[in-house]
């Protein structure tokens, strides 16, 4: 039986941070919303593409209101705990909400892009290597740089930082973000998935996708759900070439300094992680 919510509660729900929802997500939403045979399955997947939706959706079946015995991480099963009218509110309401201008729209388009690809790759890895759940991988894939949009229409200046980020060998790619603006996308990140309600780990594999040299050089480092996480996330962003669609850059850096201690950790070779890589290829993800 689907959850009802009222304008009211919605509202309440929906204050606080919020990435603007892609504009062409919304109007697919509308159009499936009025089609005669609106489809909650249909509209679960429109709204795991993009990054937004997905977060309110999630805060919102996750809040105190619900008291879910468990955290919901499935898009598809958040979207039919709620019921179509819920979602669709929800919806509506971010709409209203998230007008972008035009350069607002250029400037993430990169960033709606590579999102909804990592969050793919890291699927099909998850798959592949039975390391954890897929629902979850794909969630972190999907959020881990939401950070990046709220960065960009806070600081004029964001994305020639994130580029000038991916060119230091010496460094995290958050340390320019740091020095520039005393914060970072990977603390911002965390904060927005933390304001919507996901579980610890995944918040915290947030926080950490740029500090994961530190994590995988210990081997003692006990939280294996967020290390499970950020191996493949790691995996999906180098697989992704997030160095070149968001650092415009030839070289992974940070990749090639996190390399074999990550598929040490996973369990695969170099050659394994060639296959990987190429299924993804096959599979148009890449």
């Amino acid at each position: 039986m689907a959850l009802e919510l009222s304008d009211e509660q919605i509202q309440k729900l929906m204050q606080g941070i919020s990435i603007p929802p892609q504009p062409q997500i919304m109007v697919d939403l509308q159009m499936e919303q009025f089609s005669n045979d609106c489809d909650i399955s249909r509209i679960a997947k429109l709204i795991s593409q993009d990054v937004g939706l997905s977060g309110s959706i999630l805060k919102t079946i996750n809040s105190p209101f619900f008291a879910m015995k468990n955290k919901v991480t499935s898009i598809l099963q958040a979207c039919t705990l709620l019921g179509i009218d819920s979602v669709v509110n929800i919806v509506n309401a971010l709409s209203i909400r998230g007008e972008l201008t035009d350069e607002n729209i250029v400037q993430l388009n990169n960033f709606w892009d590579s999102a909804m690809d990592v969050a793919m790759v890291c699927t099909t890895i998850a798959q592949k290597i039975n390391s954890t759940s897929v629902d979850e991988a794909y969630t972190v894939g999907l959020f881990h740089n939401c950070g990046i949009p709220l960065m960009m229409m806070r600081f004029e200046n964001y994305g020639e930082v994130m580029h000038e980020t991916y060119t230091n060998s010496e460094s995290r790619i958050i340390d320019s973000e740091n020095a520039h603006f005393k914060t970072n996308h990977a603390v911002v990140g965390y904060y927005v998935a933390k304001s919507w309600n996901l579980p610890k780990y995944l918040c915290d594999a947030i926080a950490d996708h740029h500090s994961a040299d530190v994590i995988f050089a210990n081997s003692e480092y006990e939280k294996k759900e967020q290390k499970d996480l950020l191996a493949i996330l790691k995996m999906a962003e180098h697989i992704c070439k997030l160095y070149k669609t968001l650092g415009n850059q030839e070289i992974d850096i940070e990749w090639e300094r996190i390399e074999s201690e990550v598929l040490d950790y996973i369990g695969l070779s170099p050659e394994d992680f060639i296959s990987v890589t190429e299924s993804c290829q096959d599979m148009g993800l890449t």
